[in-house]
């Protein structure tokens, strides 16, 4: 699925199940409570703390696609491109970015 295709299909869920989008403020905050959830399951699953009973059977993916469901409203929301956006953003990092982690010794690969 392409990024655009992906924010019509949001859009056209909120219009046939959802009612109406929670307004920006709101969105703003699930997708923080969101992103806390899956930075929950990495930082135990993945870091040094040790993972609960209750997240082990959590799906990580599934955790990934809730912060990109609420960033996908919150684009549709807000008039945001999401596929303009992120080109442009590519662009950006590219332009900024080109040689600085090539020449970053702590990236270097053994």
């Amino acid at each position: 699925m392409e990024i655009h295709q992906l924010q019509k299909k949001v859009d056209d869920w909120i219009k046939e199940y959802g009612v109406r989008y929670f307004n920006e403020l709101t969105n703003m905050a699930i997708l923080t409570e969101e992103v806390g959830e899956l930075a929950r399951i990495i930082s135990r699953r993945y870091g040094e703390q040790s993972e609960k009973e209750s997240d082990m059977h959590k799906d990580l993916g599934d955790e990934m696609a809730d912060v990109l469901w609420v960033l996908t409203c919150l684009a549709n929301q807000t008039g945001v491109n999401l596929e303009e956006a992120l080109q442009r953003n590519f662009e950006k990092k590219t332009f900024r970015d080109k040689d600085r982690h090539h020449s970053n010794p702590k990236l270097k690969k053994d």
